[in-house]
């Protein structure tokens, strides 16, 4: 079967700031993501679980997006002006996918 390059973005980032990211996301004309929940952590802070959290933020939400790779410099624009100001964590990988045209 014939695959094809793609990007992998990973951001990383407190719920309360999903709709602010997702809208930036969507600017730069990426229309395709998926948010996930997460449960929990450890990194500079230390370690954290959404279950202990005491504030009004409901912990963090992770987004995916699996993009071509002439999108990836728009993508990470539009998610480092929201992440550079927040908690939150951005990667990128190479990753195949098997229908180009989905992406």
């Amino acid at each position: 079967m014939q695959t094809h390059d793609a990007k992998r973005v990973e951001i990383t980032i407190e719920a309360v700031m999903q709709k602010r990211l997702t809208d930036a996301i969507e600017a730069a004309d990426v229309t395709g993501y998926t948010v996930l929940p997460v449960l929990g952590g450890s990194g500079r802070s230390g370690g954290w679980s959404r279950e202990g959290q005491i504030s009004r933020a409901s912990g963090m939400v992770q987004v995916i997006c699996i993009i071509r790779p002439e999108m990836v410099d728009a993508l990470l624009d539009a998610a480092f002006a929201v992440v550079d100001r927040h908690i939150g964590v951005v990667s990128v990988c190479d990753c195949q996918v098997l229908r180009a045209e989905r992406f």
